[in-house]
């Protein structure tokens, strides 16, 4: 299933962050700011109990999280800055770090490093990674989750911006996963890239090229 955010505040900031003049301090802010808004819908469901207390007006019962505890897996490097953003929102969440490239010739995921938090299985995941192009980093790392214990009904891959391409990828390698993002544009380019889209996350990220 794919989520589309259409909130105006994410679809104003998106733009900001297709503007090849955006500078890099504010392509970084505009991407954190994003991810935290994406948050809020990904987290939308999130199991909620009663518990009791005392206001200093009078004692009643009121709605606190509850159920699975939550981790947030950063798919590096672009991922570290949505995963830094929402763990303000959920600072008790355990945050692990995946670590993938594209290579440039193939456009094949290569894994250079897996760190996650040991009870990942008892927990709900939302995956982290700008941009899901041709899908083939966010499927391997997705695998990898599985493959650690993770169930893809509690896994939420978390993307600013997709395209058609990399969600086919997704919907066929793991149908039990949700996608949530800002944009699902036309399709990718002969290198990869996504088209309109906003060039390459990292890069406009760390200001590199």
């Amino acid at each position: 299933m794919v989520t589309v955010v259409t909130h105006p505040l994410v679809q104003h900031k998106l733009t900001l962050m297709r503007d090849e003049r955006t500078g890099v301090k504010e392509f970084r802010e505009l991407a954190g700011e994003v991810s935290l808004l994406l948050a809020y819908e990904a987290m939308r469901d999130l199991d909620l109990a009663q518990e009791r207390l005392r206001t200093p007006i009078v004692e009643d019962d009121f709605p606190v999280l509850s159920g699975k505890k939550l981790a947030l897996v950063a798919i590096l490097r672009a991922g570290l800055v949505m995963t830094e953003a929402i763990v303000d929102l959920v600072p008790a969440a355990k945050v692990g770090h995946i670590g993938l490239y594209r290579d440039p010739q193939t456009l094949a995921p290569v894994a250079y490093y897996n760190k996650l938090p040991a009870d990942i299985a008892d927990r709900r995941v939302f995956v982290t990674d700008p941009m899901l192009a041709t899908g083939g980093s966010a499927s391997a790392a997705i695998r990898s989750l599985k493959d650690a214990g993770a169930q893809g009904g509690n896994i939420t891959l978390m993307c600013i911006l997709t395209a058609p391409e990399g969600i086919a990828v997704i919907e066929r390698d793991h149908p039990d996963v949700r996608i949530v993002t800002a944009a699902v544009d036309s399709h990718l380019n002969d290198h990869g890239y996504i088209v309109p889209g906003l060039g390459d996350a990292g890069d406009r990220i760390y200001g590199t090229k």
